[in-house]
């Protein structure tokens, strides 16, 4: 193990040398209290920076025990630290040294959610801290003194203000307790949902609007939530006591309003609850049951050995739709696969929005029903089955609805956005229905599900070039997976995980495996040892954030290349 001190004779003999000496420098070196591991040097100053790491082990770092037993505490203290980091980083940054991305010190950004990162992680014995930092160069020659100060005297400061419990203040030091204490009530309104039967639950006094349709921050000056009484929920949290908030319990709920009143917004505030919200947010109490999953139309995507079968029957041209694969999916076809494959993910609550779905998927009016006869028309449509699909297999639906008023017929709760606040319009609804002579009209009936046989056959990859571009794109080699209609991913560094969680099972696949067994192995096994259990060491594209697994499963489905097949 080399001392730090090394360091500086080593940049003292390769000073003004060319950039490519940098590499003597990769190692690990002890600094006393914590240790400095180089992982990996940039090959020029204009290359993705250098990637540096701190560790420190449990007896040094001191934070307490309690915080990190539990994975959602956890996470909570991982996400304090990170965000530590990054405020330092503000607050010490110079600017650049030299060329390029000289002297810039970076490390994971972090936002309104709560999500596991590889930047900074607890285990039993240590903790670690991930940043990139870019060698400063003139040129591509090497500007030694200008690394030293950042060696000896910027990340000595950041390590001491952010690695040692006991250097936090005691502002700092509540802010970490309140976090974790927010995690544990988090948790707690989880196990709610579950034991309560709610498919989701919106605390009174949330604020759901977003600053703007590029920002995640909480609205200023927007309208609290406040829970219809027909819906209102009491539940005893350990921390925060008793909180109310509407209980959407499992069914089918169906959304309705006026436009621009706040129905898209409920239910994107119910996609995200999926996710931990720091303290502040105004949806820290706004949780869904976290398989849920937004389904939406996509024309083009491609489809891979899906059984449509519930949706899409005798088509034209005798393609068998239990077994369908195609390059180029329509509307319906591509919003009945994403359907089938969140049920074949696990989902057991699905959120649709009518602006975004296809409407031949999502309803058919009786006068087109007596112009082109059912055994004409191959699509079955969403309203037919969604009875049978929670009465006979447990899935429930939050759909917002603008013009489809066939579905308060098949609803259990009907909630109208007026001018930002909800009600309760059930009754209203079913007056309506039966006066229209609707009610009932689409019971639910036998319905098989679909087959979930599909397998994944080994690729053969050798070494694959990763990338992923905003929450957009993943790129496997020359190969684009467009991820953009995934809209519960959250932050770009999920892309760049869904990217290397790819790479590592094109890979490392042996042999053929069920998809949904090797996914649920793989997601056992980051619950154990954490996502960088599938991150390689020398990683160099973006900073990984663990997705969701229904995500990742979405993910495969829209690889082209995937060999996938029927079991």
């Amino acid at each position: 193990m080399n001392k730090i001190e090394e360091l500086r004779r080593v940049l003292q003999r390769i000073n003004h040398k060319s950039y490519g000496m940098y590499k003597n420098l990769a190692g690990s070196y002890d600094c006393g209290r914590y240790m400095l591991h180089i992982d990996h040097v940039q090959g020029d100053p204009f290359a993705s920076p250098s990637r540096l790491r701190f560790e420190i082990r449990k007896n040094n770092h001191g934070f307490p025990e309690e915080y990190w037993q539990e994975k959602h505490r956890k996470l909570a203290l991982e996400d304090q630290v990170l965000r530590r980091f990054n405020g330092f980083l503000r607050k010490m940054d110079r600017g650049n040294m030299g060329s390029g991305k000289s002297g810039r010190i970076t490390t994971c950004r972090t936002g309104q959610k709560v999500l596991e990162r590889i930047a900074v992680v607890f285990s039993e014995n240590k903790m670690e801290l991930r940043f990139e930092m870019g060698f400063p160069a003139r040129g591509r020659s090497i500007l030694a003194d200008e690394m030293i100060k950042l060696l000896f005297d910027t990340l000595p400061k950041l390590a001491e203000g952010c690695l040692f419990y006991n250097k936090w203040d005691a502002k700092s030091q509540q802010r970490l307790k309140d976090a974790v204490f927010l995690a544990d009530d988090q948790k707690a309104l989880r196990e709610e949902l579950e034991k309560r039967k709610l498919a989701a639950f919106v605390a009174d006094g949330s604020v759901l609007p977003r600053e703007s349709g590029i920002s995640d921050l909480p609205m200023k000056g927007a309208v609290a939530f406040q829970s219809p009484e027909t819906l209102r929920t009491q539940i005893c949290l350990p921390h925060r006591g008793v909180i109310t908030g509407m209980g959407i319990p499992e069914g089918i709920t169906v959304i309705v309003g006026g436009g621009y009143h706040g129905k898209s917004t409920l239910l994107k505030a119910l996609e995200q609850g999926v996710y931990n919200h720091i303290a502040g947010d105004g949806r820290e109490y706004v949780l869904s049951r976290d398989y849920a999953m937004k389904i939406r139309a996509e024309d083009g995507r491609s489809v891979l050995h899906s059984d449509i079968s519930m949706f899409i029957n005798h088509l034209p041209n005798g393609q068998d739709t239990t077994d369908f694969s195609t390059e180029n999916a329509s509307g319906s076809t591509s919003q009945a696969a994403n359907l089938v494959e969140a049920l074949e993910a696990g989902s057991r609550l699905l959120l649709l929005d009518e602006d975004t779905s296809a409407t031949n998927f999502m309803i058919r009016d009786k006068v087109m029903a007596r112009l082109v006869s059912d055994d004409r028309e191959p699509i079955t449509t969403l309203l037919r089955h969604i009875r049978s699909l929670y009465e006979r297999h447990g899935v429930s639906f939050v759909i917002v609805v603008g013009s489809s008023g066939d579905y308060l017929s098949v609803a259990d709760h009907v909630l109208q956005m007026d001018r930002y606040e909800v009600k309760d319009v059930t009754e209203a609804a079913g007056i309506i229905c039966r006066e229209e002579r609707i009610e009932g009209q689409y019971p639910a009936g036998s319905l098989d599900f679909p087959d979930f046989t599909r397998a994944l056959k080994p690729a053969g990859a050798g070494r694959m070039k990763m990338k992923a571009m905003g929450t957009d794109t993943v790129m496997i080699d020359r190969d684009t997976v467009d991820v953009r209609y995934l809209e519960q991913l959250a932050d770009d560094g999920q892309t760049v995980g869904l990217a290397y969680l790819m790479g590592w099972i094109l890979a490392n696949q042996r042999q053929k495996t069920a998809i949904t067994s090797l996914l649920d192995d793989m997601y056992r096994q980051i619950e154990k040892k954490g996502l960088q259990t599938f991150i390689p060491p020398n990683y160099s594209c973006g900073h990984p954030v663990l997705p969701r697994k229904q995500e990742l499963f979405a993910c495969l489905n829209r690889y082209r290349k995937a060999k996938i097949v029927r079991e």
